[in-house]
């Protein structure tokens, strides 16, 4: 850094003479392109500021001297010429400012002329000799004209100019024009002044207040204000590594609560008591600067809020969103609050008369640059560098209550933005605004009001806690059986609409995979290994199996086998069978491609040598089991959707990291499997071990939702991304990625003795465990909390990213794969994260649910969720515990999912199928109105027998005909067992192997023996497969996994 000092004085003071002549290189500039409109035409330049005071203020004076020296010079007069530069001050300033002559010589050919004003002298005589010098040709004086004098030097000075006959204008406006623009350093001023406020706010503010209020102590505003200001003054306080000789407030904190509110900049914190009783609103603002430089951030909480103020929050939060998103470079400025205004039009337009005047203004060296006030009057076009506190607020709100100090609130969200080149960027976004991070729930009591039904799913969850089965109970099953009347409307005239635009033409999309016959062995015959002896020989180099066929060693590639299996017999003769891969109909692609060819079924030999039998036979199966996999892999990843590639962060900017974690699926390999660290980049996560070949890169744009579960119940804290395109993790294909810690040990105490409650080891032990979880647990929400600011930036919002948390209160129990789990909402997905295969729903996509075997008798039932695509397979939840089938309605109501209910299970495809195939008649019958069980007992009873696509629950009367049964039983099988039976007519025709054979005689001696038997005891057997057929009961069948609960 260029700078100066004359030798002999202090170094206290260094001007960085660098910056000094590019800015005064601009300001000449300026005042050379717009004299007429923004200096008044002003053919010199006089400005005087005053003497140093204790009061906070700010002034264009002292902020031009800021801008060009990086001081403040009180008691100093100066006077731009075309030519000179005129200083009047004291003698130390004269040399403080000396080094500065050469560099305005040569930077814009200025002569600096120093006045130097004695200890006894007033100046007069010195402002005679710059009047003189400036009275020869210029006549129009431009000064600051709303800056008033102050002391006896500007007093003179004031009245010595209003009196020497000039023409005398403001150039107020010139001089915002000229600040409103800021250079690379100043923004990093800003943007380290917001640091500091974003900090002070998130290690200082919330969380004194989070104490305050769990604490339930009695605080004042001024003193929470005081310890704000000290965290200011004293960086280290907020965590924050800046020097406390560079910072200072901008104002003193501000803390309002109580039905007193004042939501302007000038506004003080008074002596009255915090007030946090539930739905009050704490409004918090905090000023800091860094170099002269401002930055402003403000809050409010709100404790326990109610409708209106969870609306009004929601709506100021939109619009000061939008007001953001307006500060785009060729906007008016106007457009800020414009947009803002716009939100409320269309959300809220009672609480326009609340809304304040202005989004905010300018900021920088000055907190407020009126030169570029966020109102709707301001035509000025938007720049880059430019940068605003955007500051947006409701005032004076009435509140329906009976306590006196919530009757009136107010709300107040302020940020520090940047204008650039890609639109606008928030400097204090680390302090969250979000909804989840400003309201506070502490009471589970309705103790004033109802709140709505369904004002969110959070609120929803809180009020279930509460609810209990009343007298209303009834009232609210009729207003709920209305709510699902009117989504099925809604929900038959969006498939309509759907089914109306798609047309009946269906593609497959699935690409074709590499077939056994593109796999060769040998190019040519020279290729093949010398015969040794007409021996079975495995050629693991080239992946073939040599046969002696004839007198010949024929070649197979390995992949060309199906099985291969041997056996002995009685005379110790060993028999080695292999059944080779064959194109089972004409459609098959090796048929096509060697149309005429005779393909070779299945060999056998026999041998006397039991030990090399088997070492062929296990050496074919390893060589057939590696090239399978490796060309599985290789087909997995021929369907990958290419990603954009990860962009990692530099040195200056470090990624967010999370340490000592492992992910699923697991890296292949036989060495000893390593936790790794999850980081966050530019543009997407990066896992790694300490391994190279282990890593694992998920870019933002990938993730179609994200989920952090903390340990509750379980034993592991875990953060899950599930993707919009699969990736491979090792040599597995995923779309979904979840990393976790385990929170605590599994532990069996040794010999099975009881421990006593009370035994000081296992409370300690207890002890232990519970700080482990906590600890684990808050270094996750820490992750969370940071990468949600990072995708809370401009350049992620058309993502849409953010952390959900499963809600589990709303969880219910399970099978919709082959474990017993418990499955939790969230606000946008069903989830299950912690068993494999993982279940990841977005309610998005679902079309209706479906509540099957719901019966009073029964004591689980089913759910069948159909998606809107219907040619994807419906998902089935077996095994529902009947006690949580009401939760299960009431969060599916909430949530604004149409659910029919149903006695039986249905055919799906069969149904799906129909609907595809002719979707206008599923539109001329009405929908999904046939689902609805409002019709007799004595109906239903003919549907079943006369509808296909239904599969009965439980086991016909014994009454009916035996043909009856056969046809239930059929229609039974008829959804499990038809991927099945293709699959057997191609067994007959490749080939069956010794276990194959032996089951199908087991079966035959079965069916001989079946006629034997009388009627009933084929009933009984019947009964037994049929009830095979059904999902078993939660607590006779499925495993579960041990779990270690609290």
């Amino acid at each position: 850094m260029a700078s100066g000092t004359k030798p002999g004085v202090e170094n206290l003071y260094s001007i960085n003479l660098g910056n000094f002549s590019e800015r005064l290189k601009s300001l000449y500039s300026s005042w050379k392109q717009h004299k007429s409109d923004l200096w008044g035409s002003s053919d010199v330049l006089a400005v005087a500021t005053p003497p140093n005071s204790d009061d906070l203020r700010y002034l264009k004076s002292s902020a031009l001297h800021t801008w060009l020296f990086g001081y403040e010079f009180p008691e100093t007069i100066m006077v731009f010429t075309k030519k000179q530069i005129h200083f009047l001050c004291s003698q130390k300033k004269v040399s403080l400012l000396e080094p500065v002559k050469k560099s305005a010589k040569e930077a814009a050919a200025l002569d600096v002329v120093m006045h130097v004003k004695g200890k006894g002298d007033d100046g007069s005589t010195m402002m005679d000799a710059i009047f003189h010098d400036i009275r020869d040709s210029e006549t129009i004086v431009g000064h600051i004209a709303r800056e008033p004098p102050e002391g006896k030097l500007l007093d003179l000075w004031d009245s010595k100019l209003k009196s020497a006959g000039f023409q005398l204008c403001d150039i107020s406006n010139g001089l915002s024009e000229l600040l409103a623009l800021k250079d690379s350093g100043e923004i990093i001023n800003v943007k380290k002044a917001s640091f500091l406020c974003s900090n002070v706010m998130n290690n200082v503010v919330v969380p004194k207040l989070e104490s305050v209020i769990d604490d339930e102590k009695k605080v004042t505003h001024s003193s929470l204000s005081e310890e704000a200001e000290k965290a200011i003054m004293d960086p280290s306080k907020a965590k924050v590594k800046l020097r406390a000789e560079n910072v200072d407030i901008c104002y003193p904190p501000i803390f309002q609560s109580g039905g007193q509110f004042d939501l302007k900049p000038s506004a003080t914190s008074n002596d009255e008591l915090l007030y946090y009783d539930s739905g009050s609103v704490i409004i918090c603002a905090v000023g800091a600067r860094y170099n002269s430089y401002c930055s402003n951030v403000a809050r409010s909480y709100l404790i326990d809020p109610n409708a209106l103020q969870s609306k009004a929050y929601a709506v100021l939060l939109k619009a000061h969103e939008a007001a953001i998103n307006a500060l785009k470079p060729g906007n008016k400025v106007s457009a800020s609050y414009e947009a803002a205004l716009s939100v409320f039009q269309s959300d809220a337009p009672e609480f326009i008369p609340n809304l304040t005047k202005s989004a905010g203004s300018g900021i920088g060296i000055e907190f407020r640059e009126s030169g570029l006030n966020l109102n709707s009057k301001n035509d000025h076009v938007l720049k880059p560098n430019m940068i605003f506190n955007v500051s947006l607020g409701l005032h004076n709100l009435q509140n329906q209550t009976n306590k006196p100090r919530n009757q009136i609130f107010s709300l107040l969200l302020a940020d520090t933005v940047i204008v650039t080149e890609k639109g606008a960027e928030v400097c204090t976004s680390k302090s969250s605004k979000a909804v989840k991070d400003v309201a506070y729930q502490f009471n589970d009591d309705d103790e004033e009001e109802q709140k709505p039904k369904r004002e969110s799913i959070v609120t929803e969850r809180l009020k279930s806690k509460t609810t209990t089965r009343s007298d209303n109970h009834e009232s609210k099953e009729e207003l709920r059986r209305q709510h699902q009347a009117e989504l099925a409307r809604q929900k038959n005239e969006e498939t309509a609409r759907r089914l109306a635009g798609e047309g009946n033409g269906a593609k497959d999309s699935r690409g074709s995979a590499r077939s056994s016959s593109d796999l060769v062995a040998y190019k040519n015959v020279n290729d093949l290994p010398p015969p040794k002896d007409l021996m079975i020989n495995i050629d693991q180099k080239n992946e073939a199996v040599l046969l002696p066929i004839y007198g010949s060693m024929v070649p197979f590639h390995v992949s060309t086998i199906r099985t291969v299996s041997s056996q002995q017999d009685t005379n110790r003769t060993c028999y080695i069978r292999i059944i080779f891969n064959i194109p089972s109909n004409a459609q098959d692609a090796s048929s096509s491609k060697y149309q005429g060819s005779i393909f070779l079924k299945e060999v056998s030999f026999r041998s006397k040598d039991p030990r090399h039998i088997g070492e062929v036979v296990q050496s074919i199966k390893t060589l057939r089991r590696h090239v399978m996999a490796r060309e599985s892999e290789r087909a997995e990843r021929a369907t990958l959707v290419s990603q954009e590639k990860l962009l990692v962060a530099v040195n200056r900017f470090k990624p967010i990291k999370l340490l000592d974690l492992w992910i699923r699926p697991v890296f292949g390999g036989r060495g000893r499997k390593l936790p790794g660290t999850l980081e966050a980049h530019t543009n997407g996560f990066r896992y790694s071990t300490s391994r190279n070949d282990e890593r694992v890169d998920v870019v933002f744009s990938n993730i179609k939702h994200a989920f952090f579960q903390p340990a509750e119940r379980e034993m592991i804290t875990l953060l899950h991304f599930h993707l919009h395109n699969h990736i491979m993790v090792g040599n597995k294909k995923t779309k979904d990625v979840p990393f976790y810690v385990e929170v605590m040990d599994v532990v069996q105490t040794l010999g099975g003795g009881k421990r006593s409650a009370y035994d000081p080891d296992e409370i300690e032990e207890e002890q232990r465990e519970r700080e482990r979880k906590n600890k684990i647990n808050m270094g996750f929400q820490s992750f969370v909390n940071r990468v949600n600011d990072l995708w809370a930036q401009p350049q992620f919002k058309d993502l849409d990213l953010e952390f959900d948390v499963p809600l589990r209160e709303l969880g219910f129990h399970g099978v919709p794969h082959k474990t017993n789990v418990y499955v939790v909402p969230t606000s946008s997905c069903l989830v299950e994260l912690v068993e494999l295969p993982f279940l990841v729903v977005t309610l998005s996509e679902i079309e209706i649910v479906n509540l099957e075997r719901v019966n009073g008798g029964q004591k689980s039932f089913d759910m069948t969720i159909v998606f809107k695509d219907f040619k994807r397979d419906v998902l089935r939840i077996d095994s529902i515990p009947s006690t949580s089938l009401d939760g299960v309605k009431e969060w599916l109501d909430t949530t604004d999912i149409k659910f029919f209910e149903s006695r039986l299970n249905l055919n799906w495809r069969h149904i799906l199928k129909t609907i595809t195939d002719d979707p206008q008649s599923f539109i001329d019958d009405g929908g999904w109105n046939f689902l609805n069980i409002d019709a007799s007992d004595s109906e239903s009873e003919k549907s079943e027998e006369s509808d296909q696509g239904y599969e009965p629950s439980d086991v016909e009367p014994e009454s009916e005909s035996e043909d009856d049964d056969s046809d239930s039983e059929s229609l039974v099988e008829s959804e499990e067992d038809s991927e099945e039976e293709p699959d057997d007519d191609s067994e007959d025709e490749k080939g069956k192997t010794w276990e194959e054979l032996e089951r199908e005689a087991s079966n035959a001696d079965r069916e001989k023996g079946d006629e034997s038997d009388s009627e009933e005891e084929r009933k009984r057997r019947k009964m037994k497969a049929f009830g095979k057929s059904r999902a078993p009961p939660v607590s006779s069948s499925f495993s579960k996994r041990p779990k270690i609960r609290r």
